[in-house]
């Protein structure tokens, strides 16, 4: 059979026309069916976390002794490391002036003494004449009792004086108020020293017992740590680790930087731990009852808001969340979430609500 040239032309154009309308067809069909993504069912689970954040140790307590009056160092009978107790002396101050005041408010309460006991008697002279009727003036009477009144009174103003002085009198000598160690020492024997100092004579810390605080951030303020106890490790031994328990918490947030401080205390007996060391305290933290815990692929945040994207009968739709505890690859979310709600693996901003999608369910 022969064919011409225009017959084998004809026949490859059909062809090629039949070719490009299957083409324009798969094309068409391709368009027209919705995109499958990556979904999986949200359900609840425990949430615990392991973290570590930076703490500091502090005393049990601490005092910065002042002096109460002006005078001299006389003695220090304590230096940087010492072991004192409660009522133990530490420094005597010498203030003549002080002294002198107490020796003269004493003369005054003696003449002031005097005084009333003179008046006190006249007094009575004056009412044991007076029974005799028309003896003594009633006038001189009222005198009598107005004076040895008066004399009373500045016998105990004078009194009150002395105690004054002899309260300052006392100030000289400085006691330790709790058994602790002398931590600073900041005058010398000759120092003179005032209530106006801006640095303290000596400053004293307990540290029997340390206050291990750790600030937590707000987010996780509201879960609960595992146990009362945690560990820490300090950087001078960081091949030690060191327990602590639970102890309170501030009820309050920092406003500086947003956290809460929780305090732990540390028995610390042997003194093998200082204050004002940092540490690093480990927590391990989780929730009382289970939360929703997604990939953290699944949340979108921008600059309006931060959401999931659930896929509702094959419409997208977008739902506003909390951030809970982050576990790196999860994180913990809050909002109108039910149990078995279809959400993107992989969600973006650009999916925007109300677009059709095929789920393709996968495996968190």
């Amino acid at each position: 059979m022969r064919f011409s040239y225009t017959t084998i032309g004809l026949v490859l154009l059909i062809m090629g026309a039949g070719c490009q309308s299957n083409e324009k067809n798969a094309e068409v069909s391709r368009r027209a069916a919705p995109d499958s993504v990556a979904v999986f069912l949200l359900h609840k689970d425990t949430v615990n976390k392991r973290m570590t954040f930076p703490a500091e140790l502090i005393p049990l307590e601490r005092a910065e002794i002042f002096a109460k009056v002006s005078g001299y160092v006389g003695s220090l009978k304590v230096d940087i490391g010492d072991k004192v107790s409660k009522g133990q002396l530490l420094a005597v101050l010498e203030a003549p002036e002080a002294l002198a005041n107490y020796s003269q408010a004493n003369a005054d309460v003696q003449t002031a003494r005097s005084r009333y006991l003179g008046s006190l008697d006249a007094y009575k002279r004056i009412v044991n004449a007076a029974r005799v009727e028309g003896t003594i003036a009633a006038g001189e009477l009222e005198k009598a009792n107005s004076q040895m009144m008066a004399d009373s009174a500045a016998l105990n103003a004078a009194r009150s004086k002395t105690s004054a002085f002899a309260q300052l009198k006392d100030y000289l000598t400085i006691r330790a108020p709790f058994n602790g160690i002398v931590t600073q020492r900041n005058v010398d024997p000759g120092t003179l020293v005032s209530a106006g100092n801006p640095k303290p004579l000596l400053v004293l810390e307990n540290i029997s017992t340390l206050r291990l605080r750790v600030p937590v951030p707000e987010a996780y303020t509201a879960a609960t740590a595992e146990s009362p106890a945690i560990d820490f490790t300090v950087d001078a031994q960081p091949d030690v680790v060191y327990q602590a328990t639970l102890s309170r918490k501030a009820g309050a947030l920092n406003l500086s930087n947003r956290t809460e401080t929780w305090e732990f205390l540390f028995a610390n007996p042997q003194q093998q731990l200082k204050s004002g060391m940092y540490a690093n305290a480990v927590l391990k933290l989780g929730r009382k009852a289970p939360t929703f815990l997604v990939p953290s692929s699944a949340v979108v945040t921008n600059l309006e808001k931060r959401f999931v994207i659930r896929l509702r009968n094959g419409q997208t739709e977008w739902v506003d969340v909390r951030n809970g505890i982050n576990l790196g690859d999860k994180i913990e979310i809050f909002g109108n979430l039910t149990a078995g709600d279809t959400l993107l693996t992989r969600a973006s901003d650009e999916i925007k609500p109300g677009t059709t999608l095929v789920p393709k369910l996968a495996k968190q």
